[in-house]
């Protein structure tokens, strides 16, 4: 009996040494235990774990709730930020909580925290079926060497009260940021036109390019003449490649989680766009966005 147990334990404590030997190679015995559930190794009782590890059994459940304490912790944290930050990744929170990417996917999987839902991008189907344009994508592996040489636009929508709010908007391609916009009620070549104005009033020059693709609003006679007018040159995405114009795509991605899905909760249209004028300026002044 005596020969059987001890024969027991050897191969326990082979199990345990098979779990652990990867994780004490990098790490401290605790550290191993933090990673390890031990609930899944079958047949090995606390104690004897506690007894390989030199540890007392009371110390290896202190040990378990100092982890889940501050897994706890970091979970608070990290629902703070995507509650001022809806768009945010995880990277984005560990950059914000200045923490390891790692621990914040890993507590965010376990807590099941999830970033809010993003919308699907409008496509813009009259536009697919129009003709491609004659204008080239002239920032194709080229970067600005400083502000206010290129600019990117790109326009979208809002539905509010069963009536739709279009939105243009000009980034500063070497900034990322929105130094122009202009809100309409109609679809038409106006908002794009006047986000340009906006940004020329708010900047006091106009940019060298100005990329955008290759929607109706971007190809009109109006907006050519206004870009010409001021000495910008036109440059466009390929037709059906919006990854060309992925800098505005991915703005107006995150900005509509910013600002929140549910547009008819704002009591009046001036609601709405002093939503949309802050959404902007903490997009500007305080969002991480070059990642």
């Amino acid at each position: 009996m005596e020969y059987n147990r001890v024969k027991k334990e050897n191969e326990q404590l082979k199990q345990i040494i098979g779990v652990l030997s990867l994780e004490v190679e990098k790490t401290k015995k605790r550290t191993a235990v933090k990673e390890l559930n031990l609930e899944k190794v079958a047949g090995i009782s606390r104690s004897l774990v506690a007894s390989v590890l030199g540890l007392s059994r009371a110390g290896l459940y202190r040990q378990d709730n100092k982890i889940l304490d501050r897994d706890e912790i970091l979970r608070e944290k990290i629902l703070q930020v995507l509650s001022a930050n809806p768009s945010y990744g995880h990277r984005r929170i560990a950059l914000a909580l200045g923490v390891g990417k790692r621990s914040v996917r890993r507590v965010m999987k376990k807590f099941g925290v999830k970033p809010y839902k993003r919308l699907a991008r409008w496509r813009k189907r009259r536009d697919e079926r129009r003709p491609p344009e004659k204008f080239a994508n002239l920032i194709k592996n080229s970067w600005p060497i400083r502000p206010g040489l290129v600019y990117v636009s790109d326009f979208t929508y809002s539905k509010y009260k069963d009536k739709y709010r279009y939105l243009a908007t000009l980034m500063d391609l070497f900034t990322w940021e929105i130094i122009g916009w202009d809100i309409a009620a109609k679809h038409t070549t106006e908002p794009v036109g006047n986000a340009l104005i906006d940004a020329a009033i708010n900047t006091g020059h106009s940019p060298q390019i100005i990329h955008s693709d290759q929607g109706a609003e971007y190809a009109s006679r109006g907006y050519l003449k206004l870009a010409g007018s001021l000495g910008i040159q036109i440059s466009m995405s390929k037709k059906s490649s919006p990854w060309e114009n992925g800098y505005q795509e991915s703005f107006f991605n995150n900005f509509k989680t910013d600002l929140g899905l549910e547009f008819d909760r704002f009591n009046s249209v001036g609601e709405l766009i002093e939503a949309i004028h802050q959404t902007i300026n903490y997009y500007n002044q305080e969002r991480f966005t070059a990642l």
